[in-house]
């Protein structure tokens, strides 16, 4: 298979990497990171080169790419490549979730931010008391007086602070194998907030989510009753991809700053470049990131020729390797550059906090290694 840009897709990454060119926007992103505060100003300028309608059909305002998602992994790798926090984007890429199950009204709530990079809406389903095991959701949903009430607690919500709708999953009250989603307005009366505090992934919020009584519409149940999960198993997938784009890119920043480092500081009348423990750590990082690479690009191909869905087996696949690789390569770098990124604000620092977040988040190390397991061994079953 061949991963060559067309010119098409060549032009789309260059006016990205001119837009990373075009400031210095890491001290735009050490603020926002500072303060904990997604950086909008950024994502705009993202969203005005059209990169929320990357994935997006013609008939929505989308781009009409015939490859969207290796586009989207070229978007990706050149914007880490400057050290943008690229976690902030998980939302951006999947309005085509939202044109696929949504209702007219709430197609037309999502569709109508786009172009602003505000963030707009996510999902929302890890509990106190489940997380990977889904049947074990306590939030739970009853019909009453012509009306539906959601009660129960979510907690890790990712951009819940800043979102204007959570879609939400909630077990029936009065069948508890019914799992459905709702299209949830973050302002009505019943629905709290608790933030959370991250090692990592600062720019972007985390919530506990706190469900009273929370009325809601027929009309606000999110794609088909009782079909909750069988419609997240999709949108996982490309998540779990996501992070394993956004974790490479970001892991080539590191690379590369710790390799103009290790050209430039001498010791003992040398490049620390040329000792051979640091050349060890250089070919580790090296092989690390071309693998990512390789793995990343090829689920892509192979998604854009499976109209647009990812293998579960393959995307849990790049979440585990490129979770733990892109920190690997980013502990390495931290270790050639010395005082510099431990003593200092520089960006490695913030690099290095936010990839440790994504073994954990996203899917924990352990549910990918399940997922990868089972796609592999079905295959051979008699």
């Amino acid at each position: 298979m061949d991963f060559k840009l067309t010119d098409e897709q060549e032009l789309i990454v260059d006016s990205y990497r001119e837009y990373m060119e075009s400031e210095n926007w890491e001290t735009y992103f050490h603020e926002c990171d500072e303060k904990h505060e997604y950086p909008l100003r950024w994502v705009a300028g993202l969203c005005e080169l059209g990169f929320d309608q990357i994935m997006l059909p013609e008939s929505h305002g989308g781009l009409g790419l015939e490859q969207p998602c290796v586009t989207l992994m070229a978007v990706y790798e050149v914007l880490g490549r400057y050290g943008a926090p690229t976690y902030v984007l998980y939302q951006l890429p999947g309005f085509e979730t939202i044109i696929r199950e949504g209702t007219p009204e709430q197609i037309d709530a999502v569709m109508s931010t786009l172009g602003s990079g505000e963030q707009i809406w996510n999902s929302a389903c890890t509990e106190p008391g489940a997380g990977s095991d889904v049947s074990a959701l306590a939030t739970t949903y009853k019909r009453e007086n012509g009306k539906i009430y959601l009660n129960g607690t979510k907690t890790f919500i990712t951009s819940s602070a800043g979102v204007k709708y959570l879609v939400i999953m909630a077990k029936n009250a009065d069948d508890e194998s019914v799992f459905t989603e709702f299209f949830v307005d973050m302002s009505k009366p019943g629905v709290k907030l608790s933030p959370l505090p991250k090692l990592g992934l600062r720019m972007d919020s985390c919530c506990e989510v706190y469900l009273d009584n929370v009325e809601l519409e027929e009309s606000d149940i999110f794609g088909k009753e009782g079909n909750g999960f069988m419609r997240g198993v999709s949108d996982f997938n490309f998540e779990r991809w996501l992070v394993g784009a956004c974790d490479y890119g970001t892991a080539i920043c590191a690379f590369e700053d710790a390799m103009k480092h290790a050209n430039t500081r001498t010791a003992f009348g040398k490049p620390i470049s040329r000792f051979q423990l640091n050349q060890l750590k250089i070919t580790e990082m090296c092989i690390k990131l071309t693998n990512m690479r390789n793995m990343l690009y090829e689920a892509a191909w192979m998604a854009d020729n499976a109209g647009g869905e990812f293998d579960a087996a393959m995307a849990a696949m790049c979440k585990y390797y490129c979770a733990n690789a892109s920190f690997e390569v980013t502990d390495d770098a931290m270790q050639v550059m010395g005082g510099i990124a431990v003593a200092s604000e520089h960006r490695i620092n913030r690099i290095w906090r936010d990839l440790r977040v994504d073994r954990v988040s996203g899917g924990t190390d352990e549910m990918m290694i399940l997922a990868t397991s089972k796609g592999a061994s079905i295959k051979y079953r008699q």
